[in-house]
């Protein structure tokens, strides 16, 4: 009879999910938003200056702690090849260590990036409105975005050429960002797209778009930055 009963038992289903797959989605979600946590705390003056004030009229405050968006950016960049080489999870420990170890080359990087930013918006307004402006202000444009690309190429190389020169990454992040420039416009929409939300709603931009989307940049940057055969 219990034989019987044992044969006619109902095999037992696998579970449609299991458990390695429950620990990536955790995994992932995790390092998703404690990566932006991270980039709130090492940015929280800028963070604040453009939640709480007007940027049209503390744009000069906001110019000052810009450069703070260098460092963070090299370290959540050295989080998310930790997360998409090794699954490391280990995000606080990650994210800190690189943050010292390349604040110098990140303030950088980040100083250069904002001073060509404000003076082009400088020489726009003086150009606004006057016939050489039509030819001028589309040049000055293109040397800002250019001069962003490069800041952000050169700030997901550094983690990745820890011994190198600002010299040589700057001018790697100019050239290969110019002869990939589909890859870099590609990067520059992702960017707008986060600062489009980061602008109209800080807390959503902070706390949940910024991590995935600067993902999908730093994955654009990686291949960019591939060496040329």
């Amino acid at each position: 009879m219990s034989a019987v009963g044992a044969a006619g038992a109902a095999p037992r289903r696998r579970p449609l999910i299991g458990p390695d797959t429950y620990e990536m989605v955790f995994g992932t979600v995790y390092t998703g938003l404690m990566t932006n946590v991270l980039l709130a705390v090492a940015c929280l003056p800028l963070v604040v200056l453009v939640a709480a004030t007007d940027p049209g009229v503390t744009w000069p405050y906001l110019a000052l702690v810009a450069p703070l968006l260098g460092p963070a950016l090299s370290a959540a960049f050295a989080v998310f090849a930790a997360f998409s080489s090794e699954g490391s999870t280990a995000v606080v420990r990650t994210f800190v260590r690189a943050w010292r170890r390349h604040l110098r080359r990140g303030l950088a990087i980040g100083a250069l990036a904002t001073g060509a930013v404000v003076v082009v918006a400088v020489d726009v307004v003086f150009f606004w409105g006057r016939t050489v402006g039509a030819v001028v202000i589309p040049v000055l444009v293109t040397l800002a975005v250019g001069a962003v690309l490069t800041a952000v190429l050169a700030l997901a190389a550094v983690p990745d050429l820890p011994g190198a020169r600002l010299r040589d990454v700057l001018l790697g992040a100019l050239v290969l960002g110019a002869r990939r420039w589909y890859l870099s416009a590609g990067a520059l929409l992702v960017l707008v797209l986060l600062v489009s939300v980061v602008a109209a709603r800080p807390v959503v931009g902070v706390g949940f778009a910024a991590a995935p989307l600067l993902y999908a940049v730093w994955g654009i940057c990686r291949y960019t930055l591939r060496p040329t055969r």
